[in-house]
């Protein structure tokens, strides 16, 4: 298809070595016949046709215009590629990934330079692809992504078993269930399909066989060997995202050339993202590519840019989040400031941190409702709620209303001692800015399962009835804490639905006089202002045949004590304009608790994911469901596949895996 300045083409298939014949959209310059190009490859499992179109037609046109070759390839298994999935960011996968560079760069039409960028599993694959040093890989743009793929992911956290893991497993056992599209594969489309709902894992059984950080969680985790990573990256993330931690992790790590941006955005592309206000994200993209790929000079592109929070209150909605842009021209570990507990148990400032005591605390299991979901795709109930909700079952201290400002950049750190009476236990900290009206907002939280205090290779059960000290260091944040307002810090022992308890969760004694806040501080910076892009909608639009909803509800069963938090999402049946195919994908999903039995927590997700067009109907149907007894998670899963409504394969997994303190 000819548009004006480019062409795009899904006719050409990249084939591997092996054999596997890989789907490739391919976004080509004009003029590249006659002088070769740069390109940018993006490597994802999420399909290019009836997945990621929407976001993919908004920026590699834009590329192609300037001079860029979009090169979008579907892996191994995945949309209409060849093969079966064998999991996350495998060795294999990253293999195929050496390849597909080796191959762009041969085409006549490629200067040999390449680049790779991506969000969530793009940016993940992107920075593990880097760390490999294909020698055509000259630079990468990583959005959304981790380093250390055990505690900045969405499996565990510092050793507590985060519930999106599930999420995620439901997630990837629907997607991966997807029939390939018969308009682009042919009549083969049903053997292809067939072979994956045979062959397909599911992924929950793999990841919760390693709940300790071993060698399959160091695979892939570049922070193993961060002095090794030479190539250029430009690494961003949104502090409504689970994935926060990443840039200010590798800008001070990483001995090539890196910058990072941090904006106020869920887990979307910031030239779209929600909370406003957005970036001109093709701007800055093209302006690395030209530089890196095509020798431009790069110009005074500082450390690390970052948007500072200025006091976003919680709503049903955030549009747009109150800040301004800072610029740091180097990173370094930022001065922290230390609060403890006076006597009178407020925050303060020191020498003296008398405390008021010891203090028992064991949270009901259903604190934390109002903590939203790690994985942030819509700037509503899925962000952190007004943090009152979850005060009753958390202990609290704040200061006095601040009389000077105090602007934080990095990530804050609690020291404590406490003690408990079993082997495991989970604690949650928070750091909240209380309004003068007396609402509530999350500024920055972190999580430990005290087994995991030493580390997460190999957990030491916690001493019974002994005190012991415990450090965590917390996820990044950029915020401003206004005068007027005051700095709260909330512990608890539950945070549910974010974390699933411990076995037993018996509850913890603090000792008050041990706890420190220290609050990492801006230091030297200049204002600056980032352009927006010019096109406030940039996404295309496509006809839908129904329409999506969203719904997000927490039910408290007075008779029983059960606590339920409920999602629903449907996307709506959707046309694209010049394919042709129509897709729908709807989720179900549901946690259960009883605030007093930890062995009660159950988290259950469906899914239903439709793909047809006139003459031709296919539909995957999953189940994913986790419970738990003191001893062992225990996993089912279903699925079910449908052509033209006639069920014509069906598969379930059931498994029990041991804990391991966790």
């Amino acid at each position: 298809m000819t548009q004006d300045g480019f062409t795009v083409s899904e006719d050409t298939w990249i084939t591997l070595r092996d054999g596997t014949r890989l789907a490739t959209r391919i976004w080509m310059p004009d003029d590249a016949a006659g002088t070769p190009v740069p390109a940018v490859l993006e490597y994802l499992p999420y399909r290019k046709r009836g997945g990621t179109d929407p976001r993919d037609e908004s920026t590699y046109p834009v590329f192609a215009r300037a001079g860029i070759a979009g090169v979008r390839v579907d892996i191994r298994g995945s949309g209409e590629s060849d093969g079966v999935i064998d999991g996350e960011y495998t060795p294999r996968e990253l293999s195929d990934a050496c390849e597909v560079i080796e191959w762009i760069a041969a085409q006549p039409w490629s200067n040999g330079r390449v680049g790779m960028m991506g969000i969530s599993w793009g940016g993940f694959n992107s920075l593990q692809v880097a760390a490999l040093k294909p020698p055509a890989l000259k630079a990468v743009i990583s959005l959304a992504s981790t380093t250390d793929r055990y505690n900045d992911d969405i499996h565990y956290k510092n050793g507590t078993h985060l519930s999106a893991q599930l999420s995620w497993a439901g997630t990837m056992l629907a997607y991966q269930t997807r029939a390939p599209d018969i308009a682009l594969v042919g009549e083969t489309w049903r053997d292809m399909w067939r072979e994956r709902l045979e062959k397909e894992p599911y992924f929950l059984e793999e990841w919760l066989s390693h709940q300790r950080r071993d060698a399959f969680w160091k695979h892939g985790s570049i922070c193993e060997d961060f002095a090794g990573f030479e190539i250029p990256a430009l690494i961003y993330a949104g502090w409504a995202d689970g994935y926060r931690n990443t840039p200010l992790k590798a800008i001070e790590a990483m001995p090539g050339p890196a910058r990072a941006i941090i904006g106020p955005w869920i887990h979307k592309y910031p030239h779209f993202a929600w909370p406003k206000p957005r970036t001109d994200f093709h701007a800055e993209a093209i302006a690395w590519w030209k530089h890196w790929l095509s020798d431009a000079p790069e110009g005074d592109v500082p450390a690390v840019r970052a948007y500072i929070l200025d006091g976003p209150r919680p709503a049903l909605r955030r549009e747009a989040d109150p800040g301004y842009w800072i610029a740091k021209d180097t990173w370094t570990r930022p001065e922290m400031r230390v609060l403890g507990i006076g006597a009178d148990g407020r925050l303060c400032d020191g020498p003296d941190f008398p405390g008021m005591g010891e203090v028992f605390l064991r949270s009901p299991l259903d604190t934390g409702i109002s903590s939203g979901e790690w994985f942030t795709l819509k700037p509503d109930a899925e962000m952190a709620g007004d943090q009152r909700i979850d005060a009753g079952g958390s202990l609290l201290f704040e200061t006095a209303p601040l009389t000077d400002e105090m602007v934080c950049l990095g990530m804050p750190e609690v020291a404590l001692l406490l003690r408990c009476d079993e082997d495991v236990e989970n604690i949650a900290m928070r750091v909240i800015d209380v309004h003068p009206d007396g609402m509530e907002t999350r500024a920055s939280f972190g999580v430990l399962n005290l087994a995991h205090r030493h580390g997460n290779e190999t957990p030491v059960p916690m001493p019974h009835g002994e005190s012991v000290p415990v450090h965590v260091r917390l996820d990044a944040m950029g915020y401003r804490f206004a005068p007027g307002h005051r700095i709260k810090i909330a512990l608890s022992t539950a945070y549910w639905p974010l974390i699933l308890p411990s076995p037993k969760a018996p509850g913890v004694t603090i000792d008050t006089a041990s706890l420190r806040l220290s609050l990492p501080l801006l230091g030297a910076y200049r204002r600056i202002s980032i352009p927006e892009p010019a096109d406030p909608d940039p996404l295309p639009r496509y006809r839908m045949l129904s329409e999506g909803q969203t719904r997000r509800s927490v039910n408290k069963d007075l008779m029983t004590g059960m606590t339920e938090y409920r999602i629903h999402e449907d996307t709506g049946l959707e046309v694209h304009p010049d394919s042709g195919l129509q897709s729908q994908e709807i989720r179900d999903e549901v946690w259960s608790i009883a605030p007093d039995d930890p062995l009660s927590v159950c988290g259950q997700s469906r899914w239903d994911i439709r793909l047809q067009r006139e003459g031709w109907q296919t539909r995957s149907s999953t189940f994913a469901d986790l419970r738990c007894t003191e001893t062992e998670w225990v996993l089912t899963a279903e699925v079910h596949a449908f052509e033209n409504d006639r069920e014509v394969f069906s598969k379930t997994f059931s498994r029990r895996i041991p804990r391991d303190l966790v």
